[in-house]
């Protein structure tokens, strides 16, 4: 078995096992208040009976105290069954993926680009894609950060400290489950919180009281509370217990309007703050060794703040939650009574904002970072033979060097590795019978290049590359919402690759089977007219193609232009296919084999 697949089994059997023990204990603890509530009516009904007050009041503050503590051990506990569930769910999905099943997490469908320069055909985003596989980040910055590495290369520098980063967290499995379980709560959840929270602050509501309310709201409980127990030996404190709480009562009454305005907003979200700041703590309190990792969680020390971020995303959770105490109408009545509740919850809020609203937000940017980088680190400890790539300096000088080298996404039972060197030559030109592997070959190069310029591990076992601007011609398709035809749209997409070559010397094209939308005759000049602007123009890139005839190139451009193929054999009228690239022109083709093969001859002589 896979030793990563025992991984994963060791760990969520141990994890099933405590999530068991956690729904024993929870069911045991709601029998013991359905025991005390029934028990403890019996025993204050007996207690009654025995006319003894003192004995009544002990008992009924003894089971309540009892009640009150089972309750919030049981949410103590549920919070634990929650939090390991969510740990169940991401050992789960990481065994799912390697099954070759659905990834849980965000597929990326939102960054669907036709235009892009290589996005759409190199399957970047989308159902069953690139980013379908690497993906673990829940947070819609973490999200957008992981989308914008494969959208564009990185600089050198960043793609190395991407891969010093991956390489200290892949080791790390117990904390990046830890981390995945702690904001797996934020899956899928639709709000961009730092984008609420940032409007959020800017609201009008922020300017709720004064001077007045900020003074009375600390000095005006202390007042009720001492009229109250002053009324027991002075009658006439009771009025004036009487008059405070009625100014308290009503006085919230009159600002529940605002109140409820500035709660309603922001009551949904104090759970997911408290993930957040469990996530964020996790990263400031692990003892980083690379430099990289060092740098984000000192990220989230800056500001000058005398305590962690994270207990700043608590402070705040329990804030939100302290305020939604108020839609309970009794309870609501009787804080507001004696603490005037509302008004100190929503002042507080506002002292909390602040003091923590700039560091608040630039957490969420640190948070995207581990979340990205954490999904680097996962793709290459699920792929133990994955290398780092070596990136070069100069992409009008090195050139390629590819050992070993296949489509991440093909499953491992059907991967053929291949080598290719860009030593010798410009431009490879790739001819080949039909599913030979031409086009995979071609996408294999692109998607091990974006995964290289991410910082990401790459399915080889060497793979070095200058930093190249990545523009392809593959995946050409009408459009008829603006009344495109496939052969315009095979002509708009040539010259972007043309001006961009042009105007670019760092550009690498991959182009599969140019000019499908036009007849023979013009496909094969067209493709080799444009075949020698790319030479003349010092491009660097792949053309993979069927027109055999176009291998005559080499000839004329030996220096510039080297030809690569895909062949098959035949045996006993059977297509066997190595998918191994090989040097030179191909010279076997099957397009006749594979029409007999749907009962369909070709006549082997016209005329």
């Amino acid at each position: 078995m896979n030793p990563i697949t025992i991984l994963y089994d060791q760990k969520h059997q141990e994890i099933a096992s405590t999530v068991l023990k956690l729904n024993k204990q929870v069911n045991t603890l709601s029998l013991s208040r359905l025991f005390v509530i029934l028990g403890g009516g019996a025993l204050l009904f007996y207690t009654f009976q025995l006319e003894s007050l003192p004995l009544v009041f002990f008992c009924f503050f003894a089971l309540l105290f009892l009640f009150a503590y089972l309750v919030r051990r049981q949410s103590q506990l549920e919070l634990q069954k929650n939090y390991f569930e969510a740990y169940l769910k991401v050992l789960s999905n990481e065994q799912n993926i390697i099954d070759g099943k659905v990834n849980m997490y965000a597929h990326g469908e939102d960054f669907e680009d036709d235009n892009h320069p290589y996005s759409s055909d190199m399957d970047v985003f989308g159902a069953y894609s690139l980013f379908a596989q690497l993906n673990r980040s829940t947070t819609k910055q973490g999200i957008d950060l992981l989308a914008s590495w494969l959208s564009a290369p990185l600089d050198k520098e960043q793609i190395q400290r991407n891969q010093e980063a991956s390489r200290e967290l892949e080791s790390e499995s117990e904390w990046i489950w830890d981390f995945q379980a702690k904001l797996l709560a934020n899956l899928n959840h639709k709000l961009d919180i730092k984008t609420f929270l940032s409007n959020y602050f800017q609201d009008r509501n922020f300017n709720f009281g004064n001077a007045f309310m900020r003074m009375y709201v600390k000095v005006g409980p202390v007042l009720f509370v001492l009229a109250l127990v002053g009324s027991f030996f002075i009658s006439k404190f009771a009025a004036v217990a009487t008059i405070l709480g009625l100014f308290h009562i009503l006085w919230a009454f009159a600002k529940a309007g605002s109140v409820g305005l500035f709660s309603s907003r922001i009551d949904k979200i104090g759970g997911i703050l408290a993930s957040y700041a469990d996530a964020i703590q996790a990263i400031e309190n692990h003892a980083w060794k690379s430099a990289s990792l060092q740098e984000m969680a000192d990220e989230l020390k800056q500001g000058g703040l005398s305590e962690p971020i994270s207990k700043a995303f608590k402070k705040l959770a329990v804030l939100i939650n302290n305020l939604d105490a108020r839609n309970n109408v009794f309870v609501g009545l009787f804080l507001n009574l004696f603490l005037l509740w509302d008004f100190r919850q929503v002042l507080a809020i506002i002292d909390w904002k602040n003091k923590y609203e700039q560091e608040i937000l630039n957490s969420f940017d640190t948070l995207a970072k581990v979340e990205a980088v954490n999904s680097l680190a996962i793709w290459k400890r699920n792929h133990p033979t994955y290398v780092y790539p070596v990136i070069l300096v100069n992409p009008d000088e090195d050139k390629i060097e590819a050992q070993g080298i296949y489509h991440p996404l093909i499953p491992n039972e059907l991967v053929v590795a291949n080598d290719y060197t860009s030593n010798d030559h410009r431009v490879a030109l790739v001819t080949g019978s039909n599913m030979a592997g031409k086009s995979t070959f071609l996408r294999t190069i692109g998607v091990n290049a974006i995964l290289a310029y991410a910082g990401a591990s790459v399915a080889a076992s060497s793979f070095q590359l200058p930093i190249y601007k990545l523009i392809s011609y593959m995946c050409i398709r009408d459009n008829l919402n603006e009344s495109t035809s496939t052969f315009k749209a095979e002509l708009n997409r040539m010259k972007f690759i043309l001006d961009t070559v042009a105007s670019h010397t760092d550009s690498f094209f991959l182009i599969d089977e140019m000019l499908r939308g036009t007849n023979s005759v013009d496909k094969y000049l067209g493709s080799r007219a444009i075949i020698k602007q790319l030479v003349r123009l010092d491009g660097k890139g792949m053309v993979a193609t069927h027109d055999l005839q176009l291998s005559s190139l080499e000839r004329e451009f030996p220096k510039d232009i080297k030809n690569y193929h895909f062949d098959i054999q035949v045996d006993e009228g059977q297509m066997l296919f190595d998918y191994k690239l090989k040097t030179g022109e191909c010279k076997i083709f099957n397009a006749s084999l594979l029409l007999r093969g749907i009962g369909v001859d070709i006549e082997e002589n016209i005329g």
